[in-house]
């Protein structure tokens, strides 16, 4: 059901709320930035529990998505900004 809901993403039948995007890219950025809250570096692998922290609170926004699409699926068309289309 996965795959189907990131099909849907990419084609343009959900639509994902701007939060969820601002989340994803901001991880992204987080993760590959030399910045860290908890540097690895100097506290080693428990430096890494800030970056799970901040994928698992985009793992929590992409599953409420889903719900949402998923829901959208049992009312027929839906257009991702809470109308039916």
């Amino acid at each position: 059901m996965w795959w189907r809901f990131f099909e849907a993403i990419r084609t343009g039948e959900h639509r994902l709320a701007p939060m969820t995007w601002i989340t994803a890219v901001g991880a992204v950025i987080y993760a590959i930035s030399p910045i860290d809250i908890i540097p690895e570096l100097f506290f080693g692998p428990i430096g890494v529990v800030d970056d799970v922290g901040v994928f698992g609170i985009l793992f929590t926004l992409v599953a409420r998505e889903k719900a949402r699409w998923e829901a959208g699926l049992g009312r027929g068309s839906f257009d991702g900004s809470g109308a039916e289309a």
